[in-house]
């Protein structure tokens, strides 16, 4: 068992004052299979807290309104987990979400071409053995590049690219193991760098439905299923439905972010 210690603050700048905006945070980790939620805390400058609720995805969900004429805005949460290392196994489906559900393409997983010719060359004796192959695959076609993507790509842009970073990686892995007959999610969470606390910005993975294990997480980028370093926060069909922050807004043009968070083990 491995106890983390995680802070994670959103600042927003708007060079002109917002009128009306509505940001949906899905920030808040919940106890599971493989972790255990110890204390958290979210708090907000220049919004308020509309709605707390559990989304289809069973994701903590805080719809937030931006405060009127307000030129910052700013979210830090922060808390403790106790996580287990179950080697990517997290176990049976218990989401009101039919299983089903996850075997429907979305714009950013609809495989391509590319796509396609990824999930064309796994082999495997086991559902296992593939899924671990198809991780290999993609890691070598679809290399780890910080700028190298942008946050509306989907998986075949990533695949023509032939770079992106941790959410294209999920991505094209969901694309290709929906492909393969395996119902898939994607997942945002923390991880506990080897080298360093200080990051930039939240990881993301995948997880694939199989039979007699339920749900096992594989971690394109890092060439790992996951261990005790990583948090699951949410869960969804893909980048849209776990994003941490999502939402819309009237006023507040020239917009600037900055994005501050420290993983450290306890």
């Amino acid at each position: 068992m491995m106890r983390l210690k995680i802070s994670h603050t959103t600042r927003y700048s708007f060079d002109a004052p917002v009128r009306f905006g509505l940001q949906q945070l899905r920030m808040t980790p919940l106890s599971g299979p493989t972790q255990t939620v110890l204390d958290w805390d979210i708090a907000l400058d220049g919004a308020r807290v509309q709605l707390d609720y559990l989304d289809h995805h069973g994701n903590r969900v805080q719809l937030v309104s931006i405060e009127p004429g307000a030129t910052g805005l700013s979210l830090t949460c922060s808390g403790e987990v106790e996580v287990e290392d179950t080697h990517g196994v997290v176990g049976p489906h218990r989401d009101a979400t039919p299983l089903w559900l996850f075997s429907c393409p979305t714009p950013r997983t609809t495989a391509g071409v590319g796509s396609k010719a990824i999930a064309a060359k796994v082999a495997g004796a086991t559902p296992l053995d593939r899924l671990h192959a198809l991780s290999g695959l993609i890691h070598d076609a679809v290399s780890y590049e910080v700028g190298a993507s942008h946050p509306d790509w989907s998986a075949e842009d990533a695949v023509k690219a032939g770079a992106g970073v941790c959410q294209d990686h999920a991505h094209v892995f969901i694309a290709c193991a929906r492909l393969l007959g395996f119902p898939a999610r994607y997942v945002s969470g923390y991880l506990l760098m080897e080298d360093r606390t200080e990051q930039d910005a939240t990881h993301a993975w995948a997880e694939a439905y199989v039979d007699d294990l339920g749900w096992v997480g594989f971690d394109v980028s890092n060439g790992i299923s996951p261990d005790g370093r990583y948090v699951r926060v949410a869960t969804g069909l893909d980048y849209s439905e776990a994003a941490p922050v999502i939402g819309t807004r009237v006023g507040g043009e020239g917009e600037s972010l900055d994005v501050a968070i420290e993983v450290a083990q306890q």
